[in-house]
């Protein structure tokens, strides 16, 4: 599903040897969701068109030079026309939850034309609020690890805050399954730019952290190969990554409305996160950045793609 951040990314599964990571905790954040699925497509942000255009780049590529290999191989003569263009690309929003990035991606302008956009979900909430919201797009109930795609029907499959909740030795396999070669296989994270001195204190009231579940300011080059994992590096090239500055515009109630849908919120006891929630409304109420109505909540969106070998 699409998860955000302890104030907007939710962290990755650590190694619980070196972490003491609670795989039960993780398990409780990851389908925790679904009790908060109409604030949570009412209330997350987007993601920059520029991230989305940057990772599917290299499946449209893809696909533009089988469209020309193929005109060359069955028109040797230029055709006196104009030239056909490449067929639509086939795009896969996996764990798409409410459809926060399903609806961006049906409405993209490629080079192809519109994408045939699918939508996988697991959650029967979330997939219900997608489907309300999105009734024109095909939306299936699945997981990652149990994809219900044919072999080979998709060209760009993409996850927006969700690849860290996967169990990503069965996931990326099965995601290599229903690519094409030369497909992409994306991931989204939105995260609240700390770098921002007031960001960084709403994060010290609210109690929580910024985690960027891959990658972040810290990230390195083992880091970002290792979430293919052994099998993955097999079946994809070594992953790249970009990142992308956007905002969102909160209010101190949107705000605090964007945090109630949370995993670490959602699972918290009640006193707690009222308490927990009452730190973060002081602060923004006395704080310049955000007392006076609408603020612009700076955000980073980080980008990692890997083509299908």
């Amino acid at each position: 599903m699409e998860h955000s951040q302890e104030t907007t990314a939710e962290p990755a599964p650590p190694d619980a040897a070196q972490t003491g990571f609670d795989p039960e905790t993780h398990a409780r954040r990851a389908a925790s969701f679904g009790a908060a699925a109409t604030d949570y497509a009412m209330h997350r942000p987007d993601y920059p068109v520029d991230a989305i255009g940057w990772a599917m780049a290299p499946a449209l590529a893809s696909i533009e030079r089988a469209h020309k290999g193929k005109r060359a191989r069955y028109a040797p003569h230029p055709p006196s026309g104009p030239a056909q263009s490449a067929r639509p690309i086939d795009v896969l929003d996996l764990g798409a939850g409410t459809g926060k990035l399903t609806a961006q991606l049906a409405d993209l302008e490629t080079s192809a034309g519109k994408p045939r956009v699918v939508a996988v979900e697991p959650d029967p909430q979330m997939l219900g609020e997608l489907r309300r919201r999105l009734p024109s797009v095909r939306a299936l109930a699945g997981k990652a690890e149990e994809i219900p795609l044919p072999d080979g029907s998709v060209d760009f499959v993409i996850a927006g805050q969700a690849i860290h909740w996967f169990n990503l030795d069965l996931a990326i396999p099965e995601i290599a399954r229903i690519l094409r070669p030369g497909g992409v296989l994306a991931g989204l994270w939105n995260a609240d730019d700390a770098r921002v001195a007031w960001v960084a204190r709403l994060h010290e009231a609210s109690g929580r952290r910024t985690v960027v579940p891959i990658g972040g300011v810290e990230r390195d080059d083992d880091d970002m190969n290792d979430w293919l994992g052994s099998a993955g590096k097999r079946l994809f090239f070594p992953p790249e990554d970009e990142e992308f500055t956007h905002s969102h515009v909160r209010t101190a109630e949107s705000m605090i409305a964007t945090l109630r849908t949370h995993s670490a919120f959602l699972i918290m006891p009640a006193e707690e996160r009222e308490a927990a929630l009452a730190n973060v409304r002081e602060y923004l109420d006395s704080t310049p950045e955000t007392a006076s109505g609408e603020f612009s909540l700076p955000l980073i969106t980080l980008a990692l793609r890997a083509v299908r070998r």
